[in-house]
């Protein structure tokens, strides 16, 4: 029963989850979103370090500056793809007169990599990296004046590719998760090290059958329907993930489940390790009623100066901060954006 209950705690855990093209028409819109008017849009390509090929959609403000942008790659939620949340976030921004990159990370979405549906704590942070790769050598972007916003999942990622790439010169998480922390130890380190090493007993058992084969067992996804027992949290999930609110065909948090055996890296591999030597700005923004809050207060404490803010949302969950226009501090981002990429 211990086992059982372990796999499917490791299930929920995951979860909670360059080439320009032509310019995106109206009658092709597969976003979760409405379009804007004010702002352009261009499919790109670029490959990371490990040579898979990231996809993204690049907001652009029609009304561009005379001098070179400045820029920011987004991405997150973890298990959500481009045309959802971070798309959201991109061209709002874009509005505002950034540009601004939305990303599927690897193996996911409509970026590249074998085996589909795997997270890495180390390819996952590299994910941003190149995306500012991409951005800095652009000839109407400032390589100076670039910055990212990671959500949910990929704000711990996005916090982790600040503490290692220099050229970040401003980061906000938004509803920030420590994946590695959660997978590895449970909601509020639950999770001790008996019930950890069966829980590692399970995996590397599953990895085995894979290979045996040839296939990768998938980690239970959200439920289609809700029974009513489940924790808010899930709910708030569903509520988006699974609904005209926020599904998307090629989201895994939409759709299904991660490879199972992805908790394997991310129980071994804690991703903040090094970010009290973030020297560059940081403003983590999470939600007052979010079961999440705790992942971003703890990470705050360890960052270091006088260019480092916590803002707490009056009111707001966790998936408020996904798509709660109400609820989302756009103001407050735009004004740190404006600050340092300066």
């Amino acid at each position: 029963m211990l086992k059982k209950v372990l796999i499917s705690l490791t299930a929920m855990i995951l979860i909670l989850g360059g080439t320009t093209m032509s310019n995106a028409k109206q009658k092709d819109w597969d976003k979760t979103f409405a379009k804007s008017d004010k702002v352009d849009i261009q499919k790109v390509s670029f490959k990371n370090r490990y040579g898979i090929t990231l996809v993204g959609d690049l907001y652009l403000p029609k009304e561009k500056p005379e001098t070179k942008m400045a820029a920011i790659a987004v991405s997150g939620p973890f298990g959500a793809v481009k045309e959802q949340v971070s798309g959201r976030y991109a061209q709002t921004m874009a509005e505002r007169g950034f540009a601004a990159l939305a990303f599927d990370p690897s193996y996911t979405g409509e970026s590249g990599g074998e085996p589909r549906d795997v997270a890495s704590p180390d390819i996952n942070t590299e994910d941003f990296s190149a995306a500012v790769d991409y951005l800095s050598t652009r000839k109407d972007i400032n390589p100076d004046r670039i910055g990212i916003i990671g959500i949910c999942g990929f704000g711990g990622f996005g916090l982790n590719a600040a503490a290692i790439d220099t050229r970040i010169k401003g980061t906000v998480t938004v509803t920030m998760y420590d994946m590695t922390r959660v997978t590895a130890r449970g909601y509020n380190d639950t999770i001790d090290p008996d019930a950890r090493y069966q829980m590692k007993e399970q995996l590397n058992k599953q990895r085995t059958e894979d290979f045996k084969t040839g296939t990768y067992a998938k980690a239970q996804g959200l439920p289609d329907k809700l029974t009513g027992d489940e924790p808010q949290f899930v709910k708030d999930y569903v509520n988006y993930y699974k609904t005209e609110r926020g599904f998307h065909k090629r989201s895994i948090g939409s759709n299904g489940g991660w490879n199972t055996t992805s908790s394997l890296s991310l129980i071994n591999m804690p991703i903040l390790a090094y970010s009290d030597e973030i020297r560059n700005a940081v403003l983590m923004i999470h939600g007052e009623n979010a079961h999440s809050r705790y992942f971003s207060e703890d990470a705050f404490k360890k960052l270091k100066g006088d260019n480092k803010e916590l803002y707490i949302v009056e009111g707001a969950n966790h998936v408020d901060l996904y798509d709660n226009l109400d609820k989302i501090p756009f103001d407050k981002i735009e004004t740190f954006f404006r600050t340092y990429l300066k």
